[in-house]
């Protein structure tokens, strides 16, 4: 047995969207911290589309760049299309979307990784958590070297017992080409968790010379590109010190100098196909050859990313489902197949891929696959992702149950911060729902639990015309700065911009053209900003575009804003530690066997556990307020007697 010299800070284990995010943060913020990870050369992979945002992504993505997180930065610079979704609807559902080079996204990582102050990379496959006291205090690898250090952050992403389905055939795996941690997930459930079994699948990729892009209709990217990070200079400086072959010649050009869309001048299309009946026909023909339908596989799958084979079977009506063709980078000729997932045997890919329009001689270069792993139940997390059975032990991304590189990348950057502020002795980052949708998310996570990989969608928040894309860095920029995570330079930035949104919100108010203020006049429909006046000097395209939803949602905006306010009385209220659910006579059996199996924080995330009623929660506030000695349960009961409008009375105070 080898202990190696240097205790860390942090130990991150798993180098995905999670692994680097948390790896970064906890160095940025001051910690030694140390990237585990079974393969360097992986560092940062996308093991399926290389694609980042869409709808609510966006919003987690540019919330991540606003915290100071890397993943905005790195779309940005590898980036080969970006678009802006949902535009012909309201604000608070608009979403960034790019199509990204694959391999420029890994390495652009990795090198960020590697000059990264405070962190080391190591290569090396971890075999079990050491836990004294059911505290963690290091990892041991597969070959018998132990790493030390104060808190461990585990980031497995799809490796845990991964094992891969094509048809009949099975194999151990990760993802493709990758073998899967066989030993970690016995450590796991010896350190006190519970952990089930899920499954996620990708689609082939295809050779795009065999593809007839003639009968596809192309699908451009926008123009102004539609960035990720807020902020914009550091794309055209971070780069002066990365390798000259790395760098593009281009000087003042339009696009980050060295990023993708510098290196081709313009963005890359990709285009829009759909399946036909002989697709149907074939899928139906082989049902029984599809380990999901034939039962060979156990976990569960994604229900808003279905397989081929979910379509055709829960979607009988519909006679073509549309499919989209994605480069996956400018130096190869592999073409992600968007909207095809599938586990039926490769010589039933390949007769299914040539019945889809464009691709009748189309030639698999990799087969589809779906992949079984492990996951924890995150309801055995806190809020701000330590466990609850093993102290300074931490989980983030797809261990936890979610689905996606974004969802993933927030988890990473909060387990790490609050990984780094644990060491620290300073109190953990817990983001609410009204602030951002990391907060729904994690909620959600450690309250509702799932039992099927979680996406998140804008549905999902409760404030989504207060969570907008457009508005993340004024939401949060204060709080990366305060964990010393996000550069002054960028605050300042963002409080800059806040100051000059709010003076022309000002000025619209105060000016009066007739009986009319500017403003008044602004929340006309047919009326838009520019229509109405110029705009002052200094004013960015992104500040007008905020002007102008302030006004015209101003009604909707206030509405959304009181609720909060009744939001905010609840989670102020924190659940004392003393508290013995068993003890609270007055709350329904449901209740009080969940809120012991969940242990809420505060009063509001009480009241979002599925089966918990507004007299529950009343009664547990009664409760709380007698104190910790109190045993006299009836009295506590006639004074929950009307629990609705008890709770209804406090989220209205």
């Amino acid at each position: 047995m080898f202990i190696y010299p240097q205790k860390y800070d942090m130990i991150v284990v798993g180098a995905g969207h999670a692994g680097v995010e948390a790896a970064l943060a906890g160095s940025r913020i001051g910690c030694r911290t140390l990237l585990l990870t079974m393969n360097l050369d992986c560092i940062g992979q996308m093991s399926c589309n290389p694609a980042v945002g869409g709808l609510a992504k966006g919003h987690l993505t540019r919330e991540i760049d606003a915290l100071g997180g890397e993943m905005g930065k790195n779309t940005d610079m590898t980036g080969l299309q970006f678009r802006m979704l949902n535009t012909k609807k309201g604000p608070s559902v608009w979403a960034p979307r790019a199509q990204c080079d694959k391999k420029a996204y890994q390495l652009r990582l990795k090198w960020i990784c590697e000059q990264q102050t405070n962190l080391d990379c190591k290569q090396a496959q971890i075999a079990k958590l050491l836990v004294r006291d059911s505290e963690v205090y290091g990892v041991e690898t597969t070959s018998e070297v132990q790493f030390h250090g104060s808190t461990v952050v585990i980031t497995t992403g799809t490796f845990l017992r991964g094992l891969m389905h094509v048809g009949s055939k099975q194999q151990s795996g990760g993802r493709s080409g990758e073998a899967a941690a066989m030993n970690l997930s016995a450590s796991l459930t010896e350190a006190g968790l519970e952990l089930g079994r899920l499954k996620t699948g990708t689609p082939p990729r295809i050779l795009k010379r065999s593809i007839d892009f003639c009968r596809t209709e192309p699908q451009p990217g926008d123009d102004p590109v539609p960035y990720f990070t807020y902020w914009r200079e550091d794309l055209f400086h971070v780069e002066h010190c990365m390798p000259a072959d790395r760098v593009g010649n281009q000087l003042g050009g339009r696009f980050p100098r060295g990023s993708i869309l510098d290196r081709i001048n313009g963005q890359l299309p990709c285009h829009i196909t759909y399946t036909t009946d002989a697709t149907a026909r074939i899928v139906r023909a082989n049902l029984h050859k599809s380990p999901m339908y034939s039962g060979i596989i156990e976990g569960i799958g994604p229900r808003y990313c279905p397989s081929i084979e979910d379509k055709i079977v829960r979607f009988p009506e519909k006679d073509r489902h549309q499919l989209f063709l994605e480069p996956e980078g400018i130096a190869t000729d592999e073409v992600y197949l968007n909207g095809f997932s599938t586990c039926l045997p490769f010589e039933v890919q390949v007769e299914l891929v040539r019945t889809i329009i464009g691709c009748e001689n189309a030639e698999i270069m990799r087969p589809a696959y779906a992949v079984e792993y492990d996951f924890a139940f995150p309801t055995q997390l806190a809020d701000s992702l330590e466990t609850k059975v093993c102290r300074n032990l931490y989980l983030a991304g797809q261990i936890n149950g979610t689905s996606g590189y974004e969802e993933a990348a927030a988890q990473g950057l909060l387990a790490g911060v609050n990984a780094a502020l644990r060491v620290q002795h300073k109190p953990p980052v817990v983001l609410r729902r009204d602030q951002a949708y990391i907060g729904v998310l994690l909620d959600d996570l450690v309250t509702k639990g799932t039992t099927e990989p979680y996406r998140m969608f804008t549905s999902r928040a409760e404030y989504r015309l207060l969570l907008r894309q457009d508005n993340a860095d004024l939401r949060l920029s204060h709080i990366g700065r305060d964990i010393n995570l996000l550069p002054e330079r960028n605050y300042r930035k963002s409080i800059e911009k806040k100051a000059s949104i709010d003076a022309e919100l000002s000025r619209l108010h105060c000016t009066r053209v007739g009986t009319q203020t500017l403003a008044q006049i602004l929340r006309r429909p047919e009326i838009h900003y520019r229509d109405l006046c110029d705009p002052p000097a200094g004013l960015s395209e992104e500040a007008i575009r905020q002007v102008e939803i302030a006004v015209k949602y101003e009604g909707y905006i206030e509405r959304q804003q009181a609720e909060v306010e009744k939001f905010i009385a609840l989670e102020q209220r924190r659940i004392p530690q003393w508290v013995n659910y068993s003890a609270v006579h007055s709350l329904r059996a449901e209740a009080r066997q969940k809120l012991d199996a969940v242990r809420p924080a505060t009063l509001g995330q009480a009241a979002r556990i599925s089966g918990v009623s507004p007299s529950d929660i009343s009664a547990l506030m009664v409760w709380i307020k007698r104190g910790p000695h109190t045993t006299d349960v009836r009295s506590g009961e006639e004074e929950c007697c009307d629990g609705r409008a008890a709770f209804e009375r406090v989220t209205d105070a």
